[in-house]
This record gives C-alpha cells, sequence and structure tokens, in this order.
C-alpha cells in the first residue's frame, strides 16, 4: 500500500479498494490469486505492505489479519459477482459487501489476538471493534460503492474486448 495514512493500529489505505476490483475484475480464481502473491510477495520482504513494510514480521502487526483476508475477500467478490454468466449490478454490489464483511471477519479476531495476547494489552473485543472497523465503515463503503461502479462499467467493455 504506497498511500497510506497512519491512524492508530490500522493505517487508511486502498487496499481494500483494490482487493474488491481483483475479484470483480479479474474473477475468484485470478482474485484470489493476486492477492496471494501479494501476501508472498510482502512475507518475502518487498516492501509493498501499508507504510512501505514487509517481512516476516509484518505478521507479528495488528492489522496483518486483514492482509490475510483479502485473498478470501476477493474470492468471494468474484464468485458472488460472477454467479451468472452475464454479471448484473445486484451481484457485484452484493460480492464487494461480503468481500468487505469478510475482511472484517479475518482482521477483527486477529488484531484482537495480537493487541491482547501478543503485545500483553487488555482490550475489550468493543474497544477492537471501534479501532479495528467502526472508524474505518465511512471510508470501506465509499471504497464498496467506487469499486462497484467500476465494475459495473468495465466489466461490459471487457466482455466486448474478448469476443
Amino acid at each position: 500500500a504506497f498511500i497510506s495514512i497512519p491512524i492508530g493500529e490500522v493505517p487508511i489505505t486502498l487496499q481494500t479498494l483494490f482487493v474488491l476490483l481483483s475479484g470483480l475484475i479479474l474473477g475468484p480464481k485470478l482474485g484470489a490469486l493476486s492477492q496471494l502473491i501479494y501476501l508472498i510477495l510482502g512475507l518475502i520482504g518487498l516492501p509493498i505492505f501499508a507504510g512501505f513494510t514487509g517481512g516476516l514480521q509484518s505478521v507479528t502487526k495488528p492489522s496483518f489479519g486483514f492482509i490475510l483476508g483479502f485473498m478470501f475477500s476477493a474470492y468471494l467478490a468474484g464468485k458472488i459477482s460472477h454467479i451468472k454468466k452475464e454479471t448484473s449490478a445486484i451481484n457485484i454490489w452484493l460480492g464487494s459487501l461480503v468481500a468487505t464483511i469478510t475482511t472484517y471477519l479475518f482482521g477483527l479476531p486477529y488484531m484482537y489476538y495480537i493487541l491482547n495476547i501478543v503485545l500483553g494489552k487488555e482490550l475489550s473485543f468493543s474497544t477492537v471493534l471501534n479501532m479495528g472497523c467502526l472508524i474505518f465503515l465511512p471510508g470501506d463503503v465509499l471504497k464498496l460503492v467506487v469499486a462497484s461502479l467500476i465494475a459495473i462499467k468495465t466489466l461490459p467493455l471487457i466482455k466486448t474486448m474478448d469476443n
């Protein structure tokens, strides 16, 4: 994430926008594969995670669980949006929503574990929910809308190029 605004344990980035787009545009398999490659490249040390970081030490960061969820989120965005041969706006919106929720389902428990068990803080899950989700919801809804609109406009163009 080359654009990163640090605000606590989880920075504001455009990562989730591109996770959604990878699934919506590339489809479930290639979208998930793109995120797996991103994860591997970051873990081997390329500074591609938020704040120009990378390496195995990234797994000890509270925000790493969100990155783990990216490949599943991209897969679900692609799978749901491509349920039928003809993708519909409803399926694209639904895929984006499910993918966004999936990112949180991976990220929040991981964040809770790292902060409380690894770093020894004593934070309630509601505090972690606020730190890792609630303050980001408006921006994530905006990213969901932008990704969906881009996919709705782009997918028909891609299909005409394939023919």
